[in-house]
């Protein structure tokens, strides 16, 4: 359900009509990674490196209108357009061919340099609810960007199948 509210009232024509205002919802986090953007950049861009720390097996090339396959598991074979993409400053995707409470959502990375490597705004933006998987995601999101900044960090690798534990 997509929440909204009354913003203005206005006459058009013969109708009363009403501008109205939608909520979405959103996940942030930020992280910093002791490591060159591109490095980073190489880690969330890839089906190589999205491999290592979030899919099972990706296909893509960053690149804006590229389309990337993310398989998960049996069921979970989801799909993203790239809609902007800047080699070791940001790459974004729109979900599509994937769970309802995920479609049209956007899922991107902004990267910027710091003294001491890279400092990482990740969101997954324009939830139309935050029920109980926009939670879980959040929290999974946390999770991964954990296991991304250990692979990275400390060439720490954890198999797919181990980390909903690590």
């Amino acid at each position: 359900m997509i929440n909204t509210y009354i913003k203005k009232f206005y006459i058009c024509k013969y109708y009363i009509c009403a501008q109205i205002k939608t909520f979405m919802y959103h996940i942030l986090h930020d992280l910093h990674i002791n490591a060159k953007p591109s490095q980073v950049f190489s880690m969330i861009s890839t089906p190589r490196g999205l491999n290592k720390w979030w899919t099972l097996d990706a296909e893509g090339a960053p690149e804006k209108g590229e389309r990337y396959r993310f398989f998960f598991a049996e069921g979970y074979d989801w799909a993203g357009i790239i809609t902007k993409v800047e080699v070791e400053d940001y790459i974004e995707w729109e979900m599509i061919d994937c769970d309802e409470d995920w479609d049209g959502t956007i899922v991107g990375f902004e990267l910027s340099p710091s003294e001491k490597g890279t400092h990482v705004n990740f969101y997954h933006k324009n939830w139309k609810s935050n029920n109980d998987h926009f939670r879980t995601s959040s929290y999974c999101w946390a999770t991964y960007l954990r296991l991304l900044k250990r692979y990275i960090e400390h060439d720490e690798f954890v198999p797919y199948d181990h980390r909903d534990n690590a």
